[in-house]
C-alpha cells in the first residue's frame, strides 16, 4: 500500500493496531444493508461501534450469495425485496462513516461489481468513506484488476483462506491479502448453527503467522463470546455475521438496533484473553 494513504486501508490497519495495543482482539460484525429496510440498517450501524465493533462488514444484498448460509441469504432477500441497491448500501456506509462509525468494509460478490463498473465502484467506496471490500467469489489469480483499482485509492482487499486451501496456496493468499487475512473457520457456508473447528484454525494460524503479513481474523460460525475468545486467542480478531443478524431478525427500527447492540456487547467481552 502506498505510504501516502491516510484513509481506507490505513484506518483498518489502525483498528488492528489499537486493539493489539489494548491487549485484545478485533471484533468485526457483519450486517446486510437494507435488512429489513434502510432506516433500520442505519440505526443498527450506529449502535455497533458503541457495542464494541472495531470494524464493520456491510453486505451488499445479492440474489446468488455463494458463501452465505440461510440466515444471511434470507437477510439479503429481505433487503432486495425492500429495493436495496448497490448505491443504497454505499449511501448507508457513507452516512455511518460521517456519523463516526468504525472502519467499514463492503462485502459483495463480483457480479454486482462488474455490473456497477470496477473503477466506478472503487471511487464510490472512497466517496463513502469505506476501507475497501471483501469479494469472496474471486480467486487469488483473478484479483489483479480489483487490486489495481483499489491500491491507488488506499482501499483494502481482504482475501479468504478456506479449510481446504493447500498450504502453499494459503501462504500466497496471505501475502496478497490487504487489511487482514480472512481465515474461514470450517467447511461450508456462513451459519451460526455449526461449531468452528478451532483445532484446524490453530494449525492454520500457526502456519500463516510466520509470514508476517496482514493481521488474521477468523469468521464463519462465530456466534458466542466463547467463540470470540478462542478466535482472538489464536488470531488477531473475530468476525460474526449470522448470529448477529439472527439477533435482530424480525424486528425494525430502535428495537432492532437495541437487540443488535446488546448481542454484540456480549460478544465483545470475549475479545480479551481469559489468561
Amino acid at each position: 500500500m502506498p505510504e501516502t494513504l491516510t484513509t481506507g486501508g490505513a484506518r483498518l490497519a489502525e483498528a488492528f493496531r489499537r486493539a493489539k495495543a489494548a491487549g485484545r482482539g478485533v471484533l468485526i460484525p457483519y450486517i446486510c444493508a437494507g435488512d429489513p429496510d434502510a432506516a433500520t440498517t442505519a440505526l443498527v450501524l450506529d449502535g455497533l461501534g458503541p457495542a464494541g465493533a472495531d470494524a464493520i462488514e456491510l453486505g451488499i444484498p445479492y440474489g446468488d450469495p455463494l458463501a452465505d448460509g440461510p440466515t444471511i441469504a434470507a437477510a439479503a432477500k429481505r433487503a432486495l425485496d425492500a429495493g436495496t441497491t448497490v448505491d443504497d448500501a454505499l449511501a448507508l456506509a457513507r452516512g455511518a462513516h460521517e456519523r463516526g462509525a468504525p472502519p467499514i468494509l463492503l462485502f459483495t460478490y463480483i457480479n454486482p461489481i462488474v455490473q456497477y463498473g470496477l473503477e466506478r465502484f472503487a471511487a464510490a467506496l472512497v466517496a463513502a468513506g469505506a476501507c475497501g471490500a471483501i469479494v469472496p467469489d474471486v480467486p487469488l489469480e483473478e484479483t489483479g484488476e480489483i487490486r489495481a483499482a483499489f491500491a491507488p485509492l488506499g482501499l483494502a482487499l481482504p482475501l479468504l483462506v478456506a479449510p481446504t486451501t493447500p498450504p502453499a496456496r494459503a501462504a500466497a493468499i496471505a501475502r496478497s491479502s490487504e487489511g487482514f487475512v480472512y481465515v474461514v473457520s470450517r467447511l461450508g457456508v456462513t451459519s451460526a448453527g455449526r461449531e468452528p473447528d478451532f483445532s484446524a484454525i490453530a494449525a492454520r494460524v500457526a502456519a500463516l503467522r510466520p509470514l508476517g503479513g496482514a493481521p488474521i481474523a477468523v469468521g464463519f460460525g462465530i456466534s458466542s463470546a466463547g467463540h470470540v475468545r478462542q478466535a482472538c486467542e489464536l488470531a488477531d480478531g473475530a468476525i460474526v455475521g449470522s448470529a448477529l443478524v439472527d439477533a435482530y431478525a424480525g424486528t425494525r427500527g430502535v428495537e432492532a438496533a437495541e437487540r443488535a447492540q446488546a448481542f454484540l456487547r456480549g460478544l465483545a467481552a470475549g475479545t480479551r484473553s481469559s489468561s
